[in-house]
């Protein structure tokens, strides 16, 4: 897979298949939950990735993922990729990355511009097993990588205040497992949490620096249309 901005081949970690039983993928997991960096920071990314899926929750199927490419700091979109397939892995709490992933890996093979920091649509570090999506696919890219999810999975906070950039911790059973984020004002927050190589403190820098008057930050809301999500941002 080749790079445009540095002009070499650019490889991801195979970790591992996907044919798994749910148990397996349970105890994978747990295993890998262990090598995630909750350390790191970010300082001037040239080219911040989104990441979304558009597939039937609750049945196997077609999906669709799309990654795409907004050039910082105006987040102008240099690219968009999309894979549509089949959604083989059963919808499991907890275990979407096993439904997602291999899409998303097979659009991420066609990208030509190499990110300096990637943002998924779903959990990072904010999971049972501390191993959401964005934590997992993280350690596939070994690049720093933010869990942006519009939904809680598991823990417990206190509502922020309404204004934009106000947040509060998500704890499960007494540990700090991400933020919820006012991103626009009287809006719905997100849920931030560590994907890999970046603290909590810049994964909120930058979540806000990518907001741009809506509430999904612009490389996810740019992702969630490439990948058939109409919905409203707002929502």
């Amino acid at each position: 897979m080749t790079s445009n901005r540095y002009n070499r081949f650019m490889h991801f970690n195979r970790l591992h298949d996907w044919n798994l039983t749910t148990a397996q993928a349970r105890d994978l997991q747990n295993r890998l939950a262990l090598d995630v960096c909750r350390l790191g920071n970010v300082a001037e990314p040239r080219f911040i990735a989104g990441i979304d899926v558009s597939s039937p929750l609750r049945a196997r199927g077609m999906g669709t993922a799309a990654v795409v490419i907004l050039e910082y700091p105006g987040l102008e979109l240099v690219e968009t990729q999309t894979v549509r397939g089949n959604i083989d892995f059963p919808y499991v709490p907890g275990l979407l990355t096993f439904r997602e992933a291999p899409l998303i890996l097979q659009a991420f093979e066609k990208i030509t511009h190499t990110p300096d920091l990637i943002i998924v649509d779903g959990q990072g570090i904010a999971h049972p097993r501390r191993l959401g999506i964005a934590a997992h696919l993280g350690l596939f890219f070994d690049i720093p990588t933010i869990g942006c999810a519009k939904s809680r999975l598991c823990g417990t906070y206190i509502e922020p205040a309404s204004e934009a950039g106000n947040f509060t911790e998500l704890l499960d059973n007494g540990e700090s497992i991400g933020v919820v984020l006012r991103t626009k004002n009287n809006v719905k927050p997100l849920f931030i949490s560590v994907g890999n190589k970046i603290s909590i403190d810049d994964a909120i820098f930058w979540i806000m620096r990518c907001c741009r008057g809506y509430r999904l930050p612009e490389p996810i809301r740019f992702a969630h249309q490439a990948a058939g999500n109409f919905k409203s941002e707002n929502n």
